[in-house]
C-alpha cells in the first residue's frame, strides 16, 4: 500500500511547520487531550487547535471525543505513518525544543499517574477483596497469554479495558494495532497512566457505549473481553456485538467467572450476575457465528470462592470458490 503524489505533498504540508512538528513529535509517544498539549507548548487553545485540525485533515492525526474530553493521537499505521516516522527519525535525537517537551511530557504523565494512584488508593480495600476471592492473577495471566499465543494477531481490541491491563499483557506481542475501549472516562484515565508507566506506546483507549461498539466489523485479530460481563444487563448482547467485531481467522476471548453465590458482589460491586454457566457462554458465542475452541476453568484456592472460566473461539474464514 503506497501513497498518492497528492496525499504525501499534504501530509508533508501539514508536518512542515514548527508547531505542528512539535505535535507529531509529542503525539508519536502517546494519544494526548488538547489540555496536555497546551501545557506542554505553552500556546492558547485555539492556536493548538487550529493546528490539530490540519494534521487531522491529512491523515497523520486521529481525532476521538470521550465525554467533554477530546483526544489527538498519530495515525496508528500505514504508509502516512511510515512518512511521519521517516521524518520524526530526520530529526536530532538532542534537538533543544523536541527534548524541552518531552521533559513537559513527562509532567503529564506524572500528573496521571497521581489521579491513578489517588484512584486505587479509594478502592484499595475492596479491589483487594475480590481479587482474593479467586486465583492468583498471575495464574490467570498466564492462561491468558497461554490461550492468545497459540495464533499469531496484528490488532487488539480490548472491550472494558478499565485498568488497561490486557493492554500492558498483549499489546506488545507483535501487534501492529491495539485499542482500548470502555465506557469509563475515570477508568480509561486510570488505563492512560497505567500504560504511561509502562512505556507501552501508540495504544489508542477510546470510551463509548459496550453494545455499539464504533468501530468497523471484521476489524480485529483479537477481541478481549475481560472481566466485564458480569457488570452488564445484557452481555448476551455485548457477546453479539464483540463477535461482529472479529476478523475471518480472527480469534475471541472471554474471560470471567463461573456460577457461584457471592450475592454480596452485587450489592457492594455492582456485579448484575452471578458468574456464567460455560454453555451459556459457549451459546452466545455460536449466535454470533464464532467457533468455540476452547473452554479452561481456574479453580480457586482453597480458601476462595471464585472460579475464573476462559471461553476461546474463532470467527471461520469462509472459502471463496473459483
Amino acid at each position: 500500500m503506497t501513497l498518492t503524489s497528492a496525499a504525501a505533498l499534504d501530509a508533508l504540508r501539514a508536518v512542515g511547520e514548527s508547531t505542528r512538528l512539535r505535535l507529531v513529535a509529542l503525539l508519536a509517544n502517546g494519544e494526548l487531550s488538547v489540555t496536555d498539549i497546551t501545557d506542554i507548548c505553552g500556546q492558547s487553545q485555539p492556536r493548538i487547535s487550529r493546528h490539530l485540525k490540519l494534521l487531522v485533515e491529512a491523515g497523520v492525526v486521529n481525532r476521538h471525543r470521550e465525554g467533554t474530553w477530546v483526544y489527538f493521537s498519530l495515525v496508528a499505521g500505514g504508509p502516512l505513518r511510515v512518512l511521519v516516522d521517516d521524518v520524526l527519525k530526520s530529526i536530532d535525537a538532542l534537538d533543544a525544543t523536541l527534548a524541552t517537551d518531552l521533559d513537559r511530557l513527562e509532567v503529564v504523565r506524572q500528573r496521571r499517574s497521581a489521579i491513578a494512584q489517588q484512584y486505587f488508593a479509594n478502592i484499595a480495600d475492596d479491589w483487594d477483596r475480590v481479587r482474593s476471592l479467586h486465583a492468583p492473577d498471575a495464574t490467570v495471566e498466564a492462561a491468558i497469554i497461554e490461550a492468545v499465543d497459540a495464533a499469531p494477531f496484528r490488532s487488539l481490541l480490548d472491550i472494558g479495558t478499565g485498568t488497561g491491563r490486557m493492554l500492558q499483557l498483549l499489546a506488545g506481542r507483535r501487534t501492529e494495532r491495539a485499542v482500548g475501549f470502555d465506557s469509563s472516562h475515570s477508568m480509561l484515565a486510570v488505563a492512560r497512566a497505567n500504560l504511561d508507566r509502562a512505556e507501552i506506546r501508540n495504544v489508542e483507549l477510546r470510551q463509548g457505549d459496550v453494545y455499539a461498539p464504533p468501530f468497523e466489523p471484521a476489524s480485529f485479530d483479537l477481541v478481549v473481553v475481560h472481566q466485564v460481563l458480569h457488570f452488564l444487563d445484557d452481555p448476551a448482547r455485548a457477546v453479539a456485538e464483540a463477535a461482529r467485531l472479529v476478523a475471518p481467522g480472527g480469534r475471541i476471548l472471554i474471560v470471567d467467572f463461573a456460577p457461584h453465590t457471592l450475592t454480596f458482589l452485587q450489592a457492594e460491586h455492582a456485579h448484575r450476575r452471578l458468574g456464567f454457566r460455560t454453555e451459556t457462554v459457549a451459546d452466545w458465542l455460536v449466535a454470533g457465528g464464532i467457533t468455540v475452541t476452547a473452554i479452561d476453568l481456574i479453580a480457586p484456592p482453597a480458601d476462595a470462592q471464585l472460579t475464573v472460566a476462559l471461553w476461546l473461539a474463532t470467527q471461520q474464514e469462509v472459502a471463496v470458490r473459483a
